[in-house]
């Protein structure tokens, strides 16, 4: 809070400031004058003097008319010091999108800068003018009705004065226990506008997969979120009517209760009903309106300012890999589901693949092992539990050193268009001719490459077999730099003695290695097989597996 409260200071340190305060001294005199004015006019009248009592009350027109006078000044140079503000605002919320998007850490924009600058700048700009003219007013009263006060009767000021500071010093207190209330709302704000815009842009493609089950509990969690945060904001307002008791209510109640005894030690009639003008027309509409401004806008200012200010100061970067404890793969309690209501396609996965380990993932068509190797590499995001890469989860790692911790190769391999050798070193763009042929030898590729012109031949995609694309992706992937290598039935187009030539080249590469099998000769290539049933996992070696998983020896039986 205190960087936020010391933006508005600094805000307010211009000339525009010094041109409110002097336009604000006019309206001093009339707060100051009204309950003496009542007090001499009320005892005039009483005593005969109806044009002496009249008089007081045209002084106090007068001085009415010289209040308001400063009043539209002041209005005028307010616009002169909250413009500033808004478009510095502005400045650093741009600013800090442009370099989120720059850094791409999560391979995404930044969403939430959209609710920032439409919303939330907006809110600051409103809140802040807001405040500064509450302030202004409530300083303006609470002087002008000490003067007045004082000037009146010491003695009333005494009874009227204590309760008053004692209601806006509670009222102070009540900030505290609202402030993470206005928090969490602003946060569930902003998640809501993140993760709506994410809906909103995708829902073709929600359409054309029957995600929308999915796609309600996304938005929905956020909105209830939201819902449940403005709920609890709400039932402040009750500890703010209390407050608002004591400050505005009591000092009325108590000068009622002593007026005899007032009365009775000399003090006039007029005087008394001086002080309660003070209380019933300056100390309660001003206690309400700051404690109102207070509790809700300035909150809210303190709040969304702090989200635009931790958003707009660069931030450090999640830390690279050679900074993590390896590339040891651990699930802990991993469960994942593609929609609130739906079965688990995985449920409190417990595993863990050791650096340079070589596992084989087996299981029927559909039973979730794809999924697994999206949720490995980065691409998928747990429901429940964590995946841990190097004791790190992968999206606390910057995109860039995810790539070089960890690459995968799904069943349609993807070429692009342009030479050979472009194609194969994609991921160590300066390998040599001696290491490319290298590679493509050990992989399997040697005879395709000779058949398309060599290294700096054009590859044409459209004119490549499904296996043959799949062969220059795993020379690439052979070729990266990345310690984890993950096969997604990437040799599901070969035959099975290029699949074993190609299995063998990775098993031997340093590293470690998953491959998701569809032979049973990929399974007993490996040192451990990770079998999926249904979303329960079995872990084991191939006799291990024979005696103790049914569903092994049923996949065994189908591939043999």
């Amino acid at each position: 809070m205190k960087r936020e409260l010391l933006y508005g200071a600094a805000a307010l340190r211009s000339k525009a400031t010094l041109g409110l305060i002097g336009w604000s001294v006019p309206e001093i005199l009339p707060t100051a004058v009204y309950g003496i004015a009542v007090a001499r006019a009320t005892d005039s009248f009483l005593g005969g003097h109806a044009w002496q009592g009249i008089a007081w009350l045209g002084g106090l027109v007068a001085t009415a008319g010289l209040g308001a006078a400063g009043a539209r000044q002041v209005y005028g140079r307010l616009g002169d010091l909250v413009e500033p503000l808004r478009d510095d605002l502005v400045r650093r919320v741009v600013g800090g999108a442009l370099r989120t998007s720059n850094n791409g850490t999560d391979g995404t924009g930044d969403d939430g800068a959209v609710a920032r600058l439409n919303r939330q700048v907006e809110i600051v700009r409103d809140t802040f003018a807001g405040l500064v003219l509450v302030l202004r007013s409530f300083a303006v009263t609470l002087f002008g009705v000490l003067t007045g006060l004082l000037s009146l009767a010491p003695m009333i000021a005494a009874f009227v004065v204590p309760p008053f500071l004692l209601g806006f010093g509670l009222s102070l207190a009540v900030l505290g226990m609202a402030a993470d209330r206005v928090r969490a709302s602003l946060t569930a704000d902003e998640e809501l506008a993140s993760t709506a815009g994410m809906v909103f842009g995708g829902v073709r493609d929600i359409t054309a997969t029957g995600a929308e089950e999915y796609a309600e509990w996304l938005v929905g969690q956020p909105i209830q979120a939201h819902a449940a945060a403005e709920r609890a904001l709400a039932k402040v307002s009750a500890l703010r009517t209390l407050c608002f008791a004591v400050g505005g209510w009591l000092p009325l109640l108590i000068l009622l209760a002593t007026g005899p005894w007032l009365v009775g030690r000399g003090v006039s009639t007029g005087t008394v009903l001086g002080g309660l003008t003070y209380v019933l027309i300056g100390l309660q509409p001003a206690l309400n309106t700051v404690m109102n401004a207070l509790g809700d806008s300035g909150l809210r200012y303190v709040i969304t300012l702090g989200r635009i200010l931790d958003t707009s100061t660069p931030k450090e970067k999640p830390r690279p890999v050679d900074e993590l404890s390896g590339y040891q793969v651990r699930l802990r309690g991993l469960t994942f589901a593609y929609g609130p209501k739906a079965e688990p396609v995985l449920d409190n996965l417990e595993l863990t693949i050791a650096e340079g380990e070589h596992v084989a993932v087996v299981g029927p068509s559909g039973i979730g092992k794809s999924t697994l190797a999206g949720l490995v590499c980065g691409m998928l995001t747990p429901t429940q539990g964590r995946l841990l890469l190097g004791g790190a989860a992968p999206a606390e790692v910057t995109t860039e050193r995810l790539a070089q911790t960890r690459v995968l190769i799904p069943q349609e391999a993807y070429v692009f268009t342009g030479t050979v050798r472009d194609n194969l070193a994609y991921l160590l763009p300066d390998a040599t001719d001696h290491q490319l042929e290298l590679a493509t030898k050990t992989v399997g590729a040697d005879q395709l490459v000779e058949r398309l012109g060599g290294l700096h031949a054009d590859v044409k995609p459209a004119e490549l077999s499904a296996g043959e694309k799949q062969l220059l992706a795993l020379v690439r992937a052979y070729l990266s730099p990345a310690p984890l290598v993950v096969l997604d039935e990437a040799t599901c187009f070969l035959d099975p003695e290029a699949e074993r030539q190609a299995e063998e080249a990775f098993a031997k590469r340093p590293g470690t290695l998953i491959v998701i099998a569809h032979r049973i000769s990929s399974a007993l290539r490996a040192k451990r097989i990770l079998v999926l049933d249904g979303n329960k996992a079995a872990l084991g070696t191939h006799a291990g597996l024979m005696r103790t998983s049914r569903m092994y020896r049923d996949l065994h039986g189908s591939w043999s």
